[in-house]
């Protein structure tokens, strides 16, 4: 792994193009949103500090200055409970807002990227590789040796080839 010069969260503003995040699991219920989550359980409303989250000013921000924030949910069927909630809350809160949704649904396929770790890839040039814990918390990213660029790119290729739009998915299969 190399030491970028930025932290993840800088590189949300440092982009020029694209962002492209692969997500594989089933549950992120203790990296954030947990509030939101508890409340989404309880059959209650989106809390306003949910709906107005930062991140939702971060993608506002890049999506309507041009530039593309896109991801790829490696999921099968039945759903998780945060699943669930992700897909109902978050992603439509997040694709009002210009970020473009995929899922690659394994029910009844075998899985095209078995070994991809989470990760986002800016402009295609550098990887920050997610780490989290059995519990779904997110414990940090790490920035991989250009020297596997390669490899990143080539699971985001075969995610994006695989997968459908997120639109398309929920007509069929959202709760």
């Amino acid at each position: 792994m190399t030491t970028s010069s930025r932290r993840l969260g800088d590189w949300f503003s440092a982009f020029d193009r694209e962002a492209f995040r692969l997500e594989t699991l089933d549950d992120y219920s203790q990296s954030g949103g947990v509030d939101a989550y508890h409340a989404f359980l309880a059959g209650e409303e989106q809390p306003e500090g949910y709906r107005t989250a930062g991140w939702v000013g971060t993608v506002a921000e890049a999506t309507h200055s041009g530039k593309r924030m896109y991801r790829v949910h490696v999921l099968s069927r039945p759903l998780t409970d945060y699943l669930r909630f992700e897909l109902a809350w978050g992603y439509h809160r997040n694709m009002a807002v210009g970020e473009e949704f995929f899922i690659l649904d394994t029910t009844d396929q075998q899985n095209p990227v078995p070994q991809a770790p989470d990760f986002w890839l800016f402009d295609g040039e550098t990887v920050a590789a997610m780490n989290y814990d059995s519990n779904g918390k997110y414990l940090g990213a790490d920035f991989p040796d250009a020297a596997r660029l390669t490899e990143f790119k080539a699971y985001r290729d075969t995610a994006m080839a695989h997968s459908v739009p997120f639109a398309e998915w929920w007509a069929q299969y959202g709760e």
